[in-house]
């Protein structure tokens, strides 16, 4: 029984911020699918308890993540945080109004108006069963109209906190991590008719799936693997976006490091829409040395076992490497991406040349592009001779034939990877450790020609 004594507490004033209440906006995005988001907001608050919904954050919010602070320096204690995700839907509507009345509205033809029935609703499983006077119908024509939105029911995702407030406005920070931002780097490459010098455009593709917009924000980028604790838990099915392309040349970023990882902060404000695909220039850069490269591959098994018949046709395959330097015209951090390459034909098109992808390239590293299979080179193998010298120990004699097509001489390298310990024991041609694991021959094949490399090899694997 109440103490007639004691007055009744006081229920804490419910308030609500929006974006409206902006100052500021920030949003750091990983190329791992999620961000960091962090805004300021001037809040009007009463002193004590107070309820506070703050909304227009990211439907794919991590809540765990949630960080408040007071920047004025005034208490601000967080008491208790609730994340409100029971979004406003019609099937939910109806749901939270079952065992409650609302109006029925059916177009009389005769009369010319809407005529309206008050109806019970019974159940909204597997249709909408309602009571309208004594009797119990289904799939009723008309249209429901309702007296309110339940309270447990938002239109957006919302945090709800119980703050203990030391003053009647603060302006505070929030931070939150949140998934389904997520951005990549593209590469567009020309190289010139010599295949001696390339010009590159780098772009940021930044995708938007995570249930809010940010406007005006100020945008960072962070390349590099991040570690996260794996989660059982399935977010989101990719929704359908579309794309804006921003083309303006002076929308650079500004590269800096940061821990082990890269930052890279736009210089201007940033507008990134929900479900929204956005490009922004990354970098450019032109007349920067580049290097074709012929590779044929072996392989590690050959030298286990009898071979008796010759692989012919072998594909040899194109490369291009550049160092990413200074020195060579370029010299920034490259984030992990696709270079899709392009070069002129005869007539002036540009055409594309192949596509490849690379992982995060710090500066004064070689960056080396797969373009495909050469058609005018091609390589035989063939094992001219085996023998077993004792347990786990062998002899093979290889021949190796490259034929050139072209109407220009052909430079290519054979790498050999042999998984055990070995000795090349005579060869045509002057051999290169590369490894414990790797030799390779380099030889120059004269147009419409060929060149053939033999060697014996002493292999020990146990």
């Amino acid at each position: 029984m109440p103490n007639p004594g004691t007055a009744p507490a006081q229920e804490a004033p419910r308030l609500r911020s929006t974006a409206g209440d902006r100052d500021a906006l920030m949003i750091t995005v990983y190329n791992q699918n999620f961000g960091l988001v962090r805004e300021i907001r001037d809040l009007g608050l009463a002193r004590g308890l107070v309820s506070l919904e703050f909304g227009d954050v990211a439907s794919s919010i991590q809540p765990e993540t949630v960080h408040l602070k007071a920047l004025d320096g005034g208490r601000l204690t967080v008491l208790e945080q609730n994340y409100q995700f029971d979004l406003l839907s019609p099937q939910k509507l109806l749901e939270k109004y079952v065992g409650r009345t609302v109006k029925v509205y059916r177009w009389n033809e005769v009369l010319g108006r809407d005529e309206m029935v008050e109806a019970e609703v019974l159940s909204v499983n597997q249709g909408t069963i309602l009571k309208i006077g004594d009797e119990i119908t289904f799939n009723y024509p008309g249209r429901l109209a309702f007296p309110e939105v339940p309270d447990n029911l938002i239109a957006r995702p919302t945090l709800l906190w119980k703050l203990d407030s030391g003053a009647n406005r603060q302006r505070v920070e929030t931070s939150y991590l949140t998934h389904n931002l997520n951005w990549k780097a593209d590469y567009v490459m020309v190289v010139d008719e010599n295949d001696r010098h390339g010009d590159v455009t780098g772009w940021v593709t930044l995708t938007n799936q995570s249930g809010a917009s940010y406007e005006n924000a100020q945008l960072k980028l962070v390349a590099g693997d991040v570690q996260r604790v794996s989660e059982l838990e399935a977010y989101g099915q990719a929704r359908k976006s579309f794309m804006r392309a921003e083309m303006a040349m002076d929308e650079a970023f500004a590269e800096e490091a940061f821990f082990e990882y890269h930052l890279y902060t736009l210089n201007r404000p940033a507008t990134v829409l929900n479900n929204e695909q956005k490009q922004v220039t990354l970098l450019e850069a032109s007349d920067f040395g580049i290097k074709k490269r012929l590779i044929f591959y072996g392989a590690a098994h050959y030298f286990r076992g009898s071979y008796g018949q010759v692989e012919s046709n072998q594909k040899v395959g194109v490369f291009l490497d550049f160092e990413n330097s200074e020195k060579n015209g370029l010299g920034m951090p490259l984030p992990a991406g696709i270079v899709r390459v392009y070069k002129s034909d005869a007539s002036g098109a540009q055409q594309f040349i192949g596509e490849d992808r690379i992982d995060h390239t710090p500066r004064d590293e070689t960056v080396r592009i797969k373009m495909g299979e050469a058609f005018d080179v091609v390589g035989d193998r063939r094992q001219m001779d085996f023998d077993i010298i004792a347990d786990c120990v062998t002899e093979s004699e290889w021949e190796i034939k490259l034929r050139n097509h072209k109407d220009e001489e052909a430079e290519v390298e054979v790498f050999e990877p042999i998984g055990a310990d070995w000795d090349i024991l005579s060869s045509s041609h002057r051999a290169t450790k590369l490894d414990a694991h790797t030799f390779k021959f380099t030889v120059k094949i004269p147009p419409r020609g060929e060149q053939t490399i033999k060697y014996r090899v002493r292999v020990r694997w146990c």
